[in-house]
């Protein structure tokens, strides 16, 4: 599937959705409200102040710059509203996925009907009414749940990757990765400060960024470096950068920011790490999609991953690549570097893996989502990062910092 249709079936889902519960609360007023001028005055309200939402944040009146701090219009306007429209899209869903259940009984019903009491059939028919008005009410409840508490719940993970060919004076060596930290209103610079303090306290030896630092606005990057200068590691602090560098034209101008702050960004680039007479190679790259139609001038679509790196693989000891698209991972195990860290995907961010692993919203775009994944000649680690995008709630996808303790095989 095409970015396009994907992008178009969303926007039809969400009219969809819309017109639905316009309809639904229509037909509320008119239980609630009885009288017509009353109705038609309420119905006025309900619909201007909806228009005026949708108009706000959809940026009718213009952008507003992204702010690096929660504001009260983030909290009162944003946020509600974000979460209304993520919300009433999975609810609308629900109701048509029971809507569809439940259609061959409707059909079928005359024809089985049997002499069942009038107050028996009318319990039902209230009994059933309620079970469907709860169920597309779970959405809301959850939305409320990602919102307040499970963008914030965070998760520090230890893993421990055995590499055969890392050297002996690494064993135990730990990376901390961060991810995905998309400053923001709801990823504020106090909020990145708070996870910098937590990451210190895990004691790692080397830092990895995996990318998208910022989300759309530039005007953010000095804030989002500003925040993440507080790092402290004694093999230094190391990054690759996202889609979201490359699309808010900011890949040259953060690099530049994070090196006079002492973060080296390697963009197709490799570093020798090295300790007691012995290195291991970190390789850092650009974001990279074959999500696209390769053409001169959009460098980020390709036809192969990872061209060029070839050159930057050191064949007799272990190698790590910081990549931000988990995709390049098939190419990376082919070329042998025993370990990608990578990002991107927020392990679904509005993920419900614990009904089925099938449900998240990644999976459209890859399958590598969450976690581990090995193949021959390699393995890969896809850190869900711990900002939001779009919408700002998680659920089913805490946010994440991963600490690796190397352990050597050799």
């Amino acid at each position: 599937m095409s970015f396009r249709f994907i992008f178009g079936m969303i926007l039809a889902v969400f009219a969809a959705s819309q017109i639905y519960w316009l309809v639904r609360a229509n037909s509320l007023i008119k239980r609630l409200a009885p009288a017509r001028r009353r109705r038609w005055l309420i119905s006025a309200a309900v619909l201007i102040v909806y228009l005026a939402l949708f108009a706000l944040n959809f940026g009718v009146f213009g952008r507003r710059p992204t702010s690096t701090r929660a504001s009260l219009y983030d909290s009162l306007i944003e946020a509600p509203f974000s979460w209304w429209v993520a919300c009433s899209i999975f609810g609308f869903l629900l109701a048509t996925i029971i809507a569809l259940v439940r259609a061959p009984f409707r059909l079928l019903r005359p024809a089985f009907r049997h002499p069942t009491p009038a107050v028996k059939s009318s319990a039902r028919r209230e009994f059933l009414q309620h079970a469907v008005s709860t169920a597309i009410a779970a959405p809301f409840v959850a939305g409320a749940y990602g919102l307040f508490y499970g963008r914030l719940n965070l998760e520090t993970t230890t893993q421990r990757p055995h590499l055969a060919r890392l050297p002996k004076a690494f064993h135990g060596f730990r990376i901390a990765q961060l991810s995905d930290i998309h400053i923001g209103p709801f990823m504020p610079e106090d909020e990145i400060r708070r996870y910098v303090g937590i990451t210190n306290a895990l004691k790692p030896d080397l830092v990895a960024l995996t990318g998208d630092f910022v989300t759309w606005d530039p005007s953010t990057q000095q804030a989002v470096v500003s925040a993440l200068t507080g790092l402290r590691a004694p093999f230094g602090i190391f990054g690759c950068l996202g889609n979201h560098e490359a699309w808010s034209h900011t890949e040259d101008s953060i690099t530049r920011l994070f090196q006079q702050a002492g973060i080296r960004i390697l963009r197709q680039a490799r570093v020798s790490v090295g300790s007691q007479g012995e290195s291991f190679n970190l390789i850092g790259v650009d974001f990279a999609t074959r999500w696209g139609t390769p053409s001169p001038g959009t460098p980020h679509f390709v036809r192969r991953y990872l061209q060029g790196v070839e050159a930057l693989v050191l064949p007799h000891t272990a190698n790590v690549l910081m990549s931000h698209n988990p995709d390049t991972f098939d190419r990376a195990a082919e070329l042998g570097i025993d370990l990608s860290l990578a990002g991107h995907t927020h392990g679904g961010q509005v993920a419900l893996e614990f009904v089925s692993p099938e449900i998240a919203p990644s999976r459209l775009v890859t399958p590598y989502v969450a976690g581990w994944f090995r193949k021959p000649g390699g393995q890969l680690y896809v850190n869900r990062g711990i900002g939001t995008i779009g919408v700002p709630m998680r659920i089913g996808a805490r946010p994440e910092i991963t600490i690796f303790e190397l352990i050597s095989e050799a």
